[in-house]
């Protein structure tokens, strides 16, 4: 049912409404189709927003929600379960599912872009404790400081923390001055873990200010080129890599189907006394294989959908471009909890060097729109 496209049932999830189909089951009751309730979609957006775009954390999503003037169609509070639940259903990006079952791409019912469902899941997924080490986006959206999780010593490759110190002096007139001094420190080389090169500590404001400088030369080179130009290179750049992952699955289900079949005929052989292997160890290898080409062809079904729906990724690229516009005429004026999210979304990775030498490393899709740096992964900047 769900791979025709179909419902299969239950409660629709918040953004969608139930209606009749004109289907009836098999015991002769009529099944119901999902249609997205505009209303509440509106307050999908916002949550994904809030959470991709703001920075904000699950349990504040709802407590936002609770202060202001949003019901929650189920009459309840919106609650932490709540909203970790949304942000975790795929059918917002125009997919149903049903256990390992889903449907092809159904654009009616999508109310929430891929790219930004898959930036929600990274986030989800980089804010899990077991991965805390390694985080590529801003966990802590407290404080002034712009990198959070994504800056590195260049020369031991070591986390770089922040640090905050009072620096005390005396004026010419006696007065003492207690001024606060924040700045990046190298983990290694202060807990004497790692041998390291580089300096202890780089200041905060200036090694902030640097990367600024770099996030608004993005925003002014990608302005500085006309829209449709970037979006025909990027159309291009990704319909032949989509083309490429469906002609590799391709590629990959057909060896698997081939070794299903020379499995089920080794298991004929076994059963007639002819092969070396026993019945029970062909019956594990043909299930697994099975398991295997089910995967494949799911994946195989998928990636070639992803090449036939041309308009949508023309509009998906539309989507991207214009978010990275969004964030360039908001960057200026926006909260730093806005400012970490902008810049996390857009540098993978820091690396600082003695002297504040620095190297950057983009994101994949701010790669692929930078024009002019499309072989180029990461940029070195010296103070």
């Amino acid at each position: 049912m769900v791979e025709e496209g179909h419902y299969k049932g239950g409660n629709a999830a918040l953004g969608y409404e139930l209606v009749k189909s004109g289907r009836l089951n098999k015991r002769k009751h009529e099944l119901y189709d999902l249609k997205v309730k505009e209303e509440d979609a509106a307050i999908v957006r916002l949550i994904f927003d809030k959470y991709t775009k703001e920075g904000l954390g699950v349990q504040k999503i709802a407590n936002f929600l609770n202060n202001g003037s949003y019901a929650n169609p189920t009459g309840n509070r919106w609650s932490y379960n709540t909203i970790r639940n949304i942000l975790h259903n795929p059918t917002y990006t125009g997919y149903l599912r049903s256990g390992e079952s889903r449907s092809p791409f159904i654009p009616e019912l999508q109310i929430i872009s891929q790219e930004q469902f898959d930036r929600a899941q990274e986030i989800l997924r980089q804010r899990a404790d077991t991965l805390k080490n390694t985080p590529r986006v801003p966990l802590n959206m407290k404080g002034n400081a712009l990198l959070s999780g994504n800056v590195f010593c260049g020369h031991c490759g070591a986390r770089l923390h922040l640090s905050t110190a009072n620096k005390c002096y005396t004026k010419a007139d006696g007065t003492k001055v207690k001024k606060p001094r924040v700045r990046y420190v190298c983990y290694g080389k202060t807990r004497k873990i790692t041998p390291c090169e580089g300096q202890s500590a780089y200041i905060q404001h200036k090694l902030d200010s640097m990367v600024e400088k770099v996030v608004k030369e993005i925003f002014e080179r990608i302005k500085g080129v006309p829209k449709s130009a970037i979006i025909n290179s990027r159309y291009k750049e990704e319909l032949a890599v989509r083309k490429a992952n469906s002609k590799r699955l391709q590629s990959e289900y057909a060896k698997e189907l081939e070794k299903l079949n020379k499995l089920r005929e080794e298991v004929v052989k076994s059963i007639q006394g002819e092969s070396a292997f026993s019945q029970s160890m062909l019956a594990g290898l043909v299930e697994d294989s099975e398991k295997k080409s089910e995967s494949l062809k799911a994946q195989c079904e998928k990636a070639e959908s992803d090449v036939e729906s041309s308009k949508t990724l023309i509009k998906d690229l539309n989507d991207q471009y214009d978010e990275i516009i969004s964030w360039s005429s908001l960057y200026d004026n926006a909260p730093i909890e806005a400012k970490k999210m902008i810049v996390n979304s857009m540098i993978k990775r820091v690396d600082v060097y003695r002297n504040y030498e620095l190297n950057i490393e983009l994101n994949m899709n701010i790669r692929q729109f930078f024009l002019g740096m499309e072989e180029t992964e990461s940029i070195p900047i010296t103070a």
